[in-house]
C-alpha cells in the first residue's frame, strides 16, 4: 500500500507512513455552516482531548517564545504533547512538535485547512538541541480538515517516520518501542481517535 499523493502533504521518502481520514456527510445546505463549527475545533488545538477522550493524548500550544497560549496556531508555533505511557526524559515527559506550515486552499466548490507539524527541540529549553519527541525531525504530520459539497472530513497524514536517535541513551530505547509501536499502526488508532472526534459535533 503506498502513501497518498495530496496537494500540500510532504513527500514519503522512508521510513514509516499512515493516511487517517474520517468522513461525514451532511445535507449540501448545512455545509458551510458545519465546517465553521469543525474549522473552530480544528484551530483549538489546546481542546482536542476533550474532542477524543480521557485515553488519547493531550495537546498544548505554545508560541515561538516557548509561552503557552490560548489562540489560533501559527506558522514558527510549538505544539506539547503529552502521549499515554512514557514521555521525553530530557524535555520532562512531554514530546513537542514546531508548526512549520499552514495553508488554507478554497476555490468554487471545496475548502481546506492544512497543518503541517515537524518534531522539534522543547522550546522550554532551548540550550538543549536534541529532538524532544520519539520520531526523527524528517517525519512529518500533517493535520487538514476539508469540505466539499457532499461532506466534510478530517484526516492526518504521517510521512517519513523513523526513530529519533538525537537523544540520551535512556530516551533512545524509549523512542525505538514507541515509534515501534507508531509505525506497526497503535499511532494510527490514536489519530484516528482524533478525526472521528473533530467530526463528533452532532
Amino acid at each position: 500500500m503506498k502513501p497518498k499523493q495530496i496537494r500540500g502533504v510532504p513527500p514519503q521518502k522512508s521510513g514509516g507512513f499512515h493516511d487517517t481520514e474520517s468522513r461525514k456527510q451532511f445535507e449540501q445546505a448545512l455545509i458551510p455552516l458545519k465546517f465553521e463549527i469543525l474549522k473552530k475545533r480544528f484551530l483549538s488545538v489546546n481542546q482536542w482531548k476533550k474532542y477524543c477522550g480521557e485515553a488519547f493524548a493531550a495537546f498544548r500550544l505554545y508560541d515561538v517564545n516557548g509561552k503557552s497560549v490560548e489562540r489560533d496556531p501559527q506558522k514558527g508555533d510549538f505544539i506539547r504533547i503529552d502521549i499515554p505511557g512514557p514521555g521525553d526524559t530530557e524535555a520532562k515527559g512531554y514530546d513537542w512538535v514546531e508548526i512549520t506550515d499552514i495553508c488554507f486552499y478554497q476555490d468554487n466548490i471545496s475548502e481546506n485547512i492544512m497543518m503541517t507539524c515537524r518534531p522539534s527541540i522543547n522550546p522550554e529549553d532551548k540550550r538543549k538541541n536534541h529532538i524532544a519527541h520519539f520520531y526523527s525531525s524528517k517525519a512529518t504530520s500533517t493535520f487538514m480538515i476539508y469540505r466539499n459539497p457532499t461532506h466534510l472530513k478530517a484526516a492526518i497524514y504521517g510521512r517519513n517516520e523513523s526513530p529519533n536517535f538525537n537523544a540520551g541513551f535512556i530516551d533512545i530505547l524509549r523512542n525505538i518501542m514507541i515509534a515501534a509501536g507508531g509505525m506497526a499502526g497503535v499511532a494510527k488508532i490514536q489519530w484516528k481517535q482524533l478525526a472521528d472526534g473533530l467530526l463528533d459535533f452532532e
